[in-house]
């Protein structure tokens, strides 16, 4: 079992910044047209300083920031998970060039099925550089006992 001692713990706390190509990339991956995705100029003209940050674009962001090895520390395999939620709360817009603070905590710990399968609860609160409030991410893991 996932001990629950670990509800609170911080697992990530990190920076990191999206340059316009790859918002632009991302805003293609995933099939948005609206121009102000893709191109400055649309994005100016709708009162943008910039290219904004397309919606669940910082899940991508967070998956890529540096490897804690908090699950290790939990005792979690790998091979036994499963992405099982993932939620945002949007508080204001961010933009490319934007630098993003990253702060993940285990918010919860519980299990069904008889411990069969664990559940792992984190979110991450995003500031960007003047300290503003961006956003709220949750996402659960699902372990397989």
């Amino acid at each position: 079992m996932i001990d629950k001692k670990h509800i609170g713990k911080v697992v990530a706390d990190f920076r990191a910044c999206a340059p316009a190509s790859q918002l632009r990339f991302f805003a293609k991956a995933t099939g948005q047209t609206d121009p102000v995705y893709l191109d400055e100029a649309a994005a100016r003209d709708a009162g943008h300083p910039g290219l904004p940050l397309p919606p669940t674009f910082l899940f991508s962001l967070e998956l890529a920031g540096p490897a804690t090895g908090w699950r290790d520390e939990l005792g979690i395999r790998i091979d036994r998970i499963l992405h099982g939620e993932q939620s945002f709360a949007y508080h204001r817009m961010a933009y490319a060039g934007d630098t993003l603070h990253f702060k993940s905590t285990i918010a919860d710990i519980y299990d069904k099925k008889g411990g069969a399968l664990e559940f792992v609860v984190r979110e991450t609160r995003v500031t960007n550089q003047d300290g503003e409030h961006v956003a709220d991410l949750r996402s659960v893991l699902v372990h397989r006992t």
